[in-house]
């Protein structure tokens, strides 16, 4: 499961203790290869991701997002954060994952037909 999260705020982030090693480890595969930004920075204090129901069943999730530190202290103390949204960003975080995700369709299906 990967859970898209506030994307477009700074570079393409991931919340590395809520996330799958192997879905970590795929995503800097891609990363490099792409040679786009991406981060780690945990976000506890916004609250739960939508992938905490996909956890507690064992189905391997990420959290992708672009939240600042400075982001989170907005959303806890409730201030918009919509007016900092960087359309480059945005860009930039969709190219990232869109490759991720092809990424992910290609060595599942090989793992797939290699059994």
């Amino acid at each position: 499961m990967v859970d898209l999260d506030s994307l477009g705020l700074s570079p393409t982030k991931f919340w590395a203790a809520h996330s799958d090693k192997g879905l970590i480890k795929a995503l800097v595969v891609v990363m490099y290869a792409l040679k786009l930004p991406a981060s780690q920075v945990d976000i506890a204090k916004t609250g739960d991701a939508d992938s905490e129901a996909f956890a507690s069943r064992n189905i391997p999730q990420i959290t992708l997002h672009s939240l600042t530190r400075e982001a989170v202290t907005l959303i806890h103390n409730q201030q918009d954060v919509g007016q900092k949204l960087r359309p480059n960003n945005y860009y930039d975080s969709y190219h990232l994952i869109s490759g991720y995700l092809a990424y992910l369709d290609e060595t599942l299906k090989s793992r797939a037909n290699s059994k």
